[in-house]
């Protein structure tokens, strides 16, 4: 079976901007998220802000207009949270959708997961979005949601807004001169040397190491030591790729389409992702089941 899996930073709920004055950019996003293929089954969502309000209204919005099913809706503390939705035609009904220790990361956590013919175990997605003010923190959250993610055994797709470097020493560095300080302080290793501009800058890979250390697999860059296409390695937003999808081992075989969303222009601050998952080629010779 082939999905069409579909990542999105909506950038404050896609109704707001960051001064909280209304800004509907949901047609926009909504549109970008359909043109990803004829039939996108899997859409993974962070900074969905107020889509619980007066009755879930926006999120109903978003289910008629992509005609898809959502599972609950994840634990925020922040009120930037994820979510997750899906084709239930094609994927059936979820089978579990685990918050546990959901709070312990800022914007929060959930896995939901979903039985496949032909898995000995189920295929889970978590969306994440790990804290920007802090690697040290946000490593810590790498290692909830690479845990939560294997909740239901060895099948597991993580993608949203990392924040932080790609986790591979010799992807392209970040565009510093298009780095905010506040990012600068965030995303880079603190200088061994004298703290004088201007800086000798190192990306900090430890937060996206931990999902590797975890056994899991950039997607752009595992298809990229395939293709040596360039065009998988560009930033996702104004100066990185910190957006971006990590799939477990056995699903690194299956993966294929990798491509960013930049249009229509101005839905989001963050390009989207869209990638394929064809079940049928998961490695699935070492099942096991979570202890």
């Amino acid at each position: 079976m082939q999905l069409t899996i579909v990542v999105q930073n909506l950038g404050h709920g896609g109704l707001k901007d960051g001064d909280g004055n209304p800004e509907d950019r949901w047609p926009q996003l909504s549109e970008r998220i359909n043109s990803a293929a004829d039939r996108v089954d899997v859409v993974m969502l962070c900074e969905v802000v107020d889509w619980h309000l007066y009755g879930h209204k926006q999120l109903a919005r978003a289910l008629e207009d992509l005609d898809l099913d959502a599972a609950p809706l994840a634990p925020s503390r922040s009120g930037y949270g994820t979510a997750l939705l899906y084709r239930r035609e094609v994927l059936g009904r979820w089978r579990r959708h685990n918050p546990d220790f959901g709070t312990e990361a800022l914007h929060g956590l959930a896995v939901t997961s979903f039985d496949i013919p032909g898995l000995p175990a189920p295929l889970s997605f978590l969306p994440l979005h790990f804290t920007p003010f802090s690697a040290e923190q946000a490593l810590i959250e790498a290692n909830y949601a690479a845990t939560r993610g294997y909740r239901y055994g060895p099948y597991a797709v993580l993608a949203g807004d990392v924040n932080y470097p790609p986790a591979a020493s010799s992807h392209p560095l970040p565009d510093y001169a298009e780095m905010r300080p506040y990012n600068v302080g965030s995303r880079t290793l603190l200088p061994r040397g004298d703290m004088i501009a201007p800086l000798d800058l190192e990306p900090d890979r430890r937060v996206t190491g931990k999902l590797a250390h975890n056994g899991y697999v950039d997607v752009a860059w595992h298809l990229f030591e395939q293709t040596k296409d360039q065009a998988l390695l560009e930033p996702t937003a104004t100066d990185d790729r910190i957006d971006q999808v990590w799939v477990s081992g056995p699903l690194a075989p299956a993966v294929s389409g990798y491509r960013r969303l930049d249009q229509p222009a101005g839905a989001s601050d963050h390009d989207g992702l869209a990638f394929q998952l064809d079940t049928d080629a998961i490695d699935t010779d070492r099942p096991w089941a979570y202890r």
